[in-house]
């Protein structure tokens, strides 16, 4: 029968994790990232009571004073799919065109791609060290000075949070440290930079609730409590791809949990992002059998409806492997013998958000039972292709 798990005992795979001594577990090369994805629902209160603080309203509301005719969102990596799922969110709340560009695309194409100002530039980072990162800030203060910016990172020491403390235009908003990942991989820096992002909406009726928060901590900590046996026992089914499905701002969600699987996995498993009713246009050709599919629902039921009807339709079809299918409400025949349902629940307020942190907590703990399936190390998987920080390369002066 398929799984909407239920807790019946307490999941062994965890419990068998965390019986390791602190030094089996760095020689098992996961000890960092373990933490980094358990520690997200209490370092989520963490950062939403740093947003709350009054250094933090003043940082916000000097950044958002004049207000701007445009926001834009940038970041490198799993920051950009961060500024993916803000910028629905915050365009919505705000009322002002917000979009999120790469800061690769700012450095090479800036002058193409960038809104007229006056606007906003919210630069978002784990560790503000990557070369596009100041690069972009550089660019944009010498080339678009009616652009203002706003950082926030992981990382009190970083470039973007150290660089520009005399430059009247830049305001930075600095998480707290246990934030700042040392696993090569993003894990809690990527949900708490997205919670991060919310603070925006601080003096608006979309502010994120308290509750909110709180029910996506409550939600995630039952995933790690009750869920992780059956997610490991997914990862062992030995899928050689997978393809994440998202609508709305939780695209952004499932583009980071492809790309967590590929980097965990070291390419070993292949995947793609998509869009529900965009998976029929072509890229449904890429579900085989040995294909899991991901499917982050939305906590919205008309929106929600759409995305039943492409599960319901994968089925009829027989594709792909088997389902892992993240949401509130998640109807009993969208489920399959071999597919597994993780049940979520929607606060009344920021439910968006609340899904998307979830959601995404999910995709981090199959990209990191996969790795271990396959003999790699999550904290530092892709060794000698991938680094904590991507090493520095040469910036280019913006043409004339």
């Amino acid at each position: 029968m398929s799984i909407l798990h239920k807790k019946t005992k307490e999941d062994a795979t965890l419990a068998a994790l965390l019986s390791q001594s602190p030094e089996a577990q760095q020689a098992a090369g996961y000890a960092d990232t373990l933490r980094e994805i358990l520690q997200q629902p209490a370092t989520w209160q963490d950062t939403f009571d740093l947003l709350r603080s009054p250094v933090a309203q003043q940082r916000l509301a000097k950044a958002l004073d004049p207000r701007p005719a445009y926001i834009v969102l940038t970041g490198s990596g799993s920051s950009i799919y961060i500024g993916e799922c803000l910028a629905p969110v915050l365009q919505a709340g705000l009322g002002v065109p917000v979009q999120a560009i790469a800061a690769g695309t700012l450095l090479t194409h800036w002058r193409s791609v960038l809104p007229p100002g006056p606007g906003l530039l919210v630069s978002l980072a784990r560790s503000g060290d990557s070369p596009e990162s100041a690069g972009v800030v550089n660019l944009l203060l010498e080339h678009a000075p009616s652009w203002r910016h706003l950082v926030i990172t992981c990382n009190a020491n970083g470039k973007l949070a150290t660089q520009y403390r005399d430059e009247s235009r830049v305001t930075a908003l600095v998480l707290d440290e246990r934030t700042n990942d040392r696993s090569l991989v993003m894990t809690s820096s990527f949900t708490n930079l997205l919670l991060g992002g919310t603070a925006l909406l601080h003096d608006t009726s979309a502010a994120l609730p308290a509750s909110a928060v709180a029910r996506a901590a409550t939600d995630t900590q039952h995933i790690f409590d009750a869920h992780t046996d059956a997610v490991a026992a997914l990862a062992q089914r030995g899928f050689t791809s997978a393809v994440y499905l998202g609508s709305g701002a939780a695209f952004g969600a499932a583009r980071e949990g492809a790309l967590k699987m590929l980097e965990m996995t070291g390419g070993k498993v292949v995947t793609l992002a998509e869009t529900f009713l965009g998976l029929r246009h072509g890229p449904m050709s890429f579900v085989h059998p040995q294909t899991l599919v991901v499917a982050l629902l939305s906590p919205d039921p008309a929106v929600r409806q759409y995305e039943c009807d492409l599960l319901r339709e994968l089925s009829r079809k027989q594709l792909g492997m088997a389902k892992l299918v993240v949401g509130d409400d998640i109807p009993a025949d969208v489920l399959g013998p071999q597919d597994v349902g993780i049940a979520t629940s929607t606060p009344t307020g920021g439910a968006e958000v609340a899904a998307m942190l979830s959601g995404v907590v999910v995709t981090q703990w199959l990209a990191f039972f996969r790795c271990l399936d396959q003999g790699g190390k999550p904290d530092t998987p892709s060794e000698g292709v991938l680094t904590r920080v991507v090493e520095d390369f040469a910036i280019h002066g913006a043409a004339p």
